[in-house]
């Protein structure tokens, strides 16, 4: 296993929520703002701030079939990206509480 496929795993498996995400990505900021909503702190990693943000996102695009950000992780289960979290709004509070992640 690649280090950053290790890193990205670890990430998803000690955190309820995590959000890999882009710094100047709109549809990450909505996907943070909706979950910051909700309650949960999530662990967002900034791909774009860290030295191998893009090793993680290919590791990423291998795992979940899923290259663009952002990626969001709840209770170790991949959840999509932005569009797919705003489609699950009204299931979040039940999803993020047996997370514990609120």
């Amino acid at each position: 296993m690649s280090a950053a496929k290790a890193k990205a795993q670890g990430i998803i498996d000690e955190n309820a929520v995590a959000v890999f995400s882009k710094s100047y990505c709109p549809y990450c900021k909505a996907t943070k703002a909706l979950l910051s909503e909700m309650g949960a702190k999530p662990y967002v990693i900034e791909l774009d701030q860290v030295d191998d943000g893009a090793a993680i996102q290919d590791a990423l695009e291998e795992m979940t079939n899923q290259r663009s950000v952002p990626n969001i992780f709840i209770a170790k289960k991949h959840i999509g990206g932005n569009s797919d979290l705003q489609a699950k709004k009204s299931e979040l509070p039940g999803l993020l509480k047996d997370a514990g992640a609120v």
